[in-house]
Formats: C-alpha cells, structure tokens, sequence
C-alpha cells in the first residue's frame, strides 16, 4: 500500500512538471526514473518472500514480523 501511495504522489507530481514551459519533460523523466526503481524493489520484495514462503500469500506477511 505504501508503494502504491507513492507512485500516486510521483504520478501527480509527473502531471505538474510536464505542463511547465521549462525543463517539464526532463524533470518528468527523471521521476518516471525513480519510478521505476521504485517497482523493481517492490517486485524484488515480493519475489523474496515467494521465495522463503513458497507461496505469494499476504497473510504469512505475519510470520515475518513475529521472527524480526
């Protein structure tokens, strides 16, 4: 959910930079940059806890607290 919430903030932030008559297009291409970082370690996240679990389930997200 976190993830998300911050590609909608990086999204919304994206939409303002490229309606600006300067420099709009590169900033905006540096977020979608950081974007993409971004979802490749939420993506790397998930493949690690599909790897230990062997199954994609949220509810085992629990077992990891109670062993930290």
């Amino acid at each position: 959910m976190i993830l998300m919430g911050i590609e909608l903030i990086l999204n919304a932030a994206n939409l303002n930079l490229v309606a600006s008559p300067r420099d709009g297009a590169m900033l905006a291409l540096f977020i979608i940059v950081v974007a993409i970082c971004e979802t490749s370690v939420g993506l790397a996240i998930i493949i690690q806890v599909y790897r230990r679990f062997k199954s994609a389930d949220v509810t085992q997200f629990n077992e990891l607290k109670e062993k930290l």
